[in-house]
């Protein structure tokens, strides 16, 4: 497409909708949100540049293939429920690592529902971004 306006635009939306999808998947372990809608925020900022500057370009921002960011997605989320099989927990569950935890605060939080989060927003994120590049492509 070849407009000036959506070209311009299309520069600074997808730097807002990837950090606003970074957002989503932060919080997302502990409220509402996580990997699915922050990867579809993120795959549909990426979509608006694409549709902006062509599939060429939208290769460069995401500068891995998308169906890697697929198969790292699907190893973190499966990673993330084999840690808790090798302590004898079930499958999925979650395990906690507190940073800079003191007596009286728990400090950052990380935990497998993060690991699990990142899987999935990387899969969506890879399989939104490269359906839409494989039909860009073909027109």
């Amino acid at each position: 497409m070849n407009s000036l306006i959506l070209s311009t635009i299309s520069r600074l939306l997808v730097g807002l909708m990837l950090l606003f999808s970074l957002y989503l998947l932060w919080r997302g372990h502990n409220e509402p949100g996580g990997g699915f809608i922050g990867g579809l925020v993120a795959a549909a900022g990426i979509i608006v540049y694409g549709l902006a500057e062509g599939p060429a370009l939208m290769r460069s921002l995401i500068r891995v293939d998308p169906r890697t960011l697929v198969l790292i997605g699907l190893l973190l989320a499966m990673v993330s429920g084999i840690l808790p099989l090798l302590q004898n927990n079930a499958f999925l569950t979650g395990m906690w690592v507190f940073i800079g935890a003191t007596e009286t605060d728990k400090g950052l939080a990380l935990g497998t529902p993060l690991l699990f989060d990142i899987g999935v927003y990387l899969v969506v994120v890879g399989g939104v971004s490269g359906m839409v590049i494989a039909m860009e492509e073909e027109l």
